[in-house]
């Protein structure tokens, strides 16, 4: 199992906290990046949002491909994990730009691409409409995913890829050079076209917050769908989690209350009812969870180092092998977290790709 954490490309994670002191702007970001490659963290995964979610849609926010190729160009043993939305691109184009972007990341020691994707199959109609994204129904996003995932796939291992589906089509198209390892493929989902779609096209499987037995039972269902499908188990299990970490277990709570005062007029409020309209998920969001998102909370790594370590032990034992982190600031909270827990959980200290 492995720390990794959410590049905050929005600015922060709060929704009710305006200034986290997080701006977004590559200089915030490139400085966050070294100091989390120089700490050990394994992977970072780097949203695609057009609009900002978080601090509201007038708020500044970056673009995820231009910002992964620059992350992986000044840092040596990060992994650079990617949302696609594939409403949003050409898949062909994808693949080409994965092949260069998998150049410039290079390997690790062990022979893998230091360069993942995740694919999205996306949820913000508003943003859609602004960026011109195609944006159909909740089941046909699954099969758009899974037809853009085969075209990503034929075009990285064959020398001239066809293809005629639902939403492309491709003649005889070249790809060199070809990627010299393949990136892992992440996607989640949780409703049951969702899961059965993932459990063809992805080989990992990501997932929003959520207690050790949801989790224990997620990666149960997906690796019985995975083994049913393909023959083997999803390679790994992500989950988000927005950790508070503090030298008592009073002054953590502290931080959470401060983080989750709800607020319906704040900028952020009406992206996440979208969300909530346009996604099929098997767990009712709460208000509080709404201060943050993707379920950050839910997983209540928020106490003493101590107490943390000893959750995140209960969620390696659950299945998981990667723990994306949301904190805030989040320089100062990645290093508390790697000088305070890491040591605490010693199959998740330092440790190249």
């Amino acid at each position: 199992m492995h720390f990794g954490y959410w590049t905050p490309v929005y600015g922060g994670f709060l929704r009710n906290v305006g200034d986290e002191g997080m701006p977004a702007a590559w200089s915030y970001i490139k400085q966050v990046s070294q100091e989390a490659d120089r700490l050990g963290y394994h992977t970072t995964l780097v949203p695609e949002l057009y609009l900002n979610d978080r601090k509201g849609i007038d708020a500044p926010s970056l673009e995820a491909w231009s910002l992964s190729t620059a992350i992986l160009a000044v840092t040596e043993q990060l992994r650079v994990m990617t949302a696609v939305r594939p409403g949003f691109h050409l898949p062909t184009v994808i693949a080409k730009a994965t092949s260069t972007i998998s150049d410039i990341a290079g390997l690790t020691p062990d022979g893998a691409s230091r360069f993942a994707l995740n694919v999205v199959a996306a949820w913000w109609a508003e943003e859609a409409k602004q960026y011109a994204g195609a944006f159909t129904t909740h089941d046909r996003r699954y099969e758009q995913a899974s037809d853009f995932v085969k075209i990503l796939d034929g075009m990285w291992t064959q020398d001239r890829f066809t293809y005629d589906g639902d939403f492309w089509k491709v003649e005889q198209a070249i790809l060199e050079p070809k990627p010299v390892a393949l990136p892992a493929i992440f996607a989640g989902g949780e409703s049951e076209a969702g899961r059965e779609a993932i459990a063809d096209f992805a080989d990992s499987y990501v997932l929003h917050g959520g207690t050790v037995d949801e989790v224990t039972e997620k990666v149960r269902d997906m690796d019985e769908r995975r083994l049913r499908i393909h023959g083997e188990r999803f390679r790994e299990y992500g989950m988000a989690a927005y950790v508070i970490v503090r030298d008592t277990e009073a002054e953590a709570q502290k931080e959470l209350e401060r983080i989750t005062n709800v607020d319906p007029n704040s900028p952020g409020y009406a992206s996440f009812e979208e969300f909530r309209a346009h996604s099929n998920l098997d767990v009712e969001l709460s208000k509080r969870e709404y201060s943050v998102g993707t379920r950050g909370l839910r997983p209540n790594l928020v106490g003493t180092p101590e107490q943390v370590a000893e959750r995140i032990r209960a969620y390696q034992d659950a299945g998981l092998t990667l723990l994306l982190i949301q904190s805030s600031p989040l320089d100062t909270e990645l290093e508390r977290i790697a000088r305070d827990v890491f040591p605490l959980v010693p199959s998740l200290a330092a440790s190249t790709v």
